[in-house]
């Protein structure tokens, strides 16, 4: 078997795009979730992937966007160990690839920590992808504001019968629109102002799980504010025992949605966002 695979191929549906008018972040994870089950069975690891337990890290540079019905194809391969105490783990890369023009325009760094996996070096694939800056999250969390609660539901659900990463991640896009909304970036100034916010990198920790009826509850703040970007920290937790089960760190701009490029943030949302950073001393 070839490191790289194909994992999966398909289309952006115009269904799945967004305010901003692009792929909805939670659709990549929607694909994602096929691809990491199909490599974790070609490599033996899928009763791994089924059992969970275990704590995921995905990180995630969006370079090009996806647009309404662009063609796509997912190639993945385990690209290594990473280290987690004594334990060990296995680290797997996914990148998207424009089906048209062989561009890759997304990867995805996938951390498995404190499994065993043993993964012949002959499946183990070069990384071609972005070096992912080392970004440490606030540990005053005090000015952290609710941004979505609510129960899971069956279409939340992955193949395994628990919260899925799409799922996740679509929970954590209801806390964007949340916090967005909180510092001036609402609907109608969307809409009127021709200003978004674009993601160009996740960095999500899943560290649990939740099943169908558990309820959630996810808080969020700003932990970094630039001239035209922002990076919002949502943290997702069991609402009846307080326990986190994901973190998600999303660095963005607003996005001029006609020039498709960066826009500095108006003094008015400014002013609102500042009240949001959270503390880092």
């Amino acid at each position: 078997m070839e490191p790289w695979i194909e994992t999966y191929r398909g289309a952006v549906s115009p269904w799945e795009t967004d305010v901003t008018e692009h792929f909805t972040v939670a659709f990549y994870f929607d694909r994602i979730a096929m691809a990491e089950a199909s490599l974790a069975q070609a490599l033996g690891l899928l009763d791994v992937l089924r059992k969970g337990g275990f704590v995921r890290r995905y990180d995630v540079r969006y370079a090009r966007e996806l647009r309404a019905g662009g063609a796509f194809h997912i190639e993945s391969a385990a690209i290594g160990a990473t280290e987690n105490g004594s334990e060990g783990g296995v680290r797997f890369g996914h990148r998207f690839i424009d089906s048209v023009t062989g561009e890759c325009i997304t990867w995805f760094d996938v951390h498995w920590e404190g499994i065993a996996a043993n993964v012949p070096v002959g499946k183990i694939a070069a990384w071609d992808g972005p070096e992912f800056e080392v970004r440490a999250d606030p540990q005053d969390l005090t000015k952290l504001i609710p941004t979505s609660t609510g129960r899971i539901q069956p279409g939340d659900l992955d193949e395994f019968g628990r919260l899925g990463i799409c799922g996740t991640v679509h929970k954590f896009t209801d806390s964007s629109v949340q916090i967005g909304a909180a510092i001036g970036l609402t609907a109608d100034y969307i809409k009127t102002g021709r200003r978004g916010f674009s993601t160009f990198e996740f960095r999500v920790r899943i560290s649990g799980a939740l099943g169908l009826g558990d309820r959630y509850e996810t808080r969020t703040g700003i932990a970094h504010l630039g001239n035209s970007s922002l990076r919002f920290l949502h943290i997702m937790s069991d609402a009846m025992s307080g326990r986190e089960v994901a973190r998600l760190g999303q660095f963005g701009v607003t996005l001029d949605l006609d020039k498709r490029r960066p826009a500095a943030l108006e003094p008015e949302l400014r002013a609102k966002a500042e009240k949001l950073v959270l503390p880092t001393g």
